[in-house]
């Protein structure tokens, strides 16, 4: 469960940053007040966690992960 969770967020991330690359629009910034402010940095923080995590998503056996 935790796994699909980090993953939901890393693609969440990932969405941020398209729409950042293509429109130069920030949605978490644009949704909690800007990128300094403090719930924002908790968001982009969190996303950065949940990305780290998925890192050892690759390392893994697929028994391992529950496939």
């Amino acid at each position: 469960m935790f796994d699909k969770i980090c993953l939901i967020l890393v693609i969440i991330g990932s969405l941020n940053w398209g729409l950042v690359g293509l429109f130069e629009f920030d949605l978490v910034a644009w949704a909690f007040g800007g990128s300094t402010a403090i719930i924002s940095r908790i968001v982009y923080t969190v996303i950065a966690l949940a990305g780290i995590w998925c890192i050892s998503l690759l390392f893994r056996d697929r028994t391992e992960a529950g496939d």
